[in-house]
């Protein structure tokens, strides 16, 4: 009898270095909750994994109550359900299109205002004047993870009686004057997205102030159902399951050592680029002592003193297999849903017109290797002219 003959087949090695890379706990490390899910055939409908993995958050972020969900944007749009929020809601155009998309499927209509320079967040200097006898509600986003000007937003939110819901998809585990950045605002979104500092595969959250509040998302976000025959509002499919919980939970056990080396990264990033010229890193937006930062994403802002223009520059460390990406362009403003409000105008924009042409958020995440952030670095010091 003849053997077949063995081929040894070589393994692809994908030298392309992307914004981001999800940090994933040891494969032999998820398998034991994988083995509880199947032995139990609990799958959904707020299982054991999914209560653990709310009480695991709240007392991670430091939090008093938080309602999972099975993504970021769902989470959204039922924020805005939870409160009622009709009208004209103020929010920001420099941002992931969830924001505002948001709104329109609950039949809002998005109020865009200006954006700070230094933060790319909203500024709070413009919200004033776009307030209108239809603004419910201002939903600004705290870019990158760094956090809005909270005490102002609110104090205009007080003085209009206006609801603030934050689209905090980037903020996990920041914190403002050694609490959550999440406890500001009637109520917090999070992102549990692959994409982001702590993921679940796909999942969400809402952050509540109180019981109550939880306790309506809860229903929202499970058709309504109060038991087996009581339906008590027009809520939606929003659960998450219980392998995304699991997953959390076992993600949560390796968060703190991912948002080090992310520190680390971010700080070897701002001294390899200080001699750049035309080249400018966001400030930090406080002091260490006033200021927790998750460095979820590393945006840099192409000045007129590059040798070449943004996009010149993204496609030079395209070609070297550098997948930066333009985050935020073009802004949400820009696209055929909401290019025809007024708000929308490019001159009411000038600050994030200006930043989404110049923003390219570079590489990070745990497993980037220094050699591979040096790399990049000298490509951006040396563009191609």
């Amino acid at each position: 009898m003849s053997s077949l003959p063995v081929r040894l087949i070589e393994p692809v090695i994908d030298e392309r270095i992307f914004v981001t890379q999800p940090h994933l706990a040891p494969l032999a490390e998820f398998l034991p909750y994988l083995e509880k899910i199947w032995n139990s055939k609990v799958l959904t409908n707020g299982g054991p994994f999914h209560q653990q993995l709310e009480k695991a958050l709240c007392d991670y972020l430091g939090i008093d109550h938080l309602a999972l969900f099975a993504n970021g944007t769902l989470a959204l749009v039922t924020a805005l359900q939870a409160h009622r929020v009709t009208g004209e809601v103020i929010t920001t155009p420099y941002s992931f299109v969830a924001t505002a998309h948001s709104l329109l499927w609950n039949g809002i209509k998005p109020v865009f205002v200006d954006i700070d320079p230094d933060t790319l967040n909203l500024d709070p200097a413009k919200i004033e004047a776009a307030i209108t006898p239809h603004t419910t509600a201002i939903m600004p986003v705290h870019c990158y993870g760094r956090p809005c000007d909270v005490e102002a937003i609110q104090k205009i939110a007080d003085n209009y009686n206006l609801k603030v819901i934050y689209d905090a998809a980037h903020a996990f585990g920041v914190k403002t004057r050694g609490a959550s950045v999440l406890r500001h605002g009637d109520l917090s979104v999070l992102s549990f997205h692959a994409t982001k500092v702590f993921n679940t595969f796909e999942g969400g959250a809402i952050v509540c102030p109180d019981a109550k509040t939880k306790q309506r998302i809860d229903h929202l976000k499970n058709f309504g159902f109060v038991d087996e025959t009581t339906v008590v509002a027009p809520g939606i499919n929003g659960k998450m399951s219980e392998i995304n919980a699991a997953f959390g939970l076992l993600q949560l056990k390796h968060i703190d050592e991912a948002l080090e080396r992310r520190r680390q990264i971010d700080a070897k990033y701002r001294g390899m680029l200080a001699d750049v010229k035309g080249v400018r890193c966001l400030p930090e937006p406080g002091s260490a002592d006033e200021y927790v930062a998750n460095h979820s994403y590393f945006p840099i802002l192409v000045t007129d003193e590059y040798p070449v223009g943004r996009d010149a520059l993204f496609q030079h460390l395209r070609d070297h297999d550098i997948y930066a990406r333009r985050y935020f362009y073009p802004l949400i403003s820009e696209f055929p849903m909401y290019r025809g409000l007024p708000s929308a105008h490019g001159a009411n924009l000038p600050v994030a017109a200006d930043a989404a042409r110049r923003v390219l958020c570079l590489p990070i995440y745990p497993a980037l290797e220094n050699h591979d952030m040096e790399r990049i670095v000298g490509l951006i010091a040396a563009p191609q002219r």
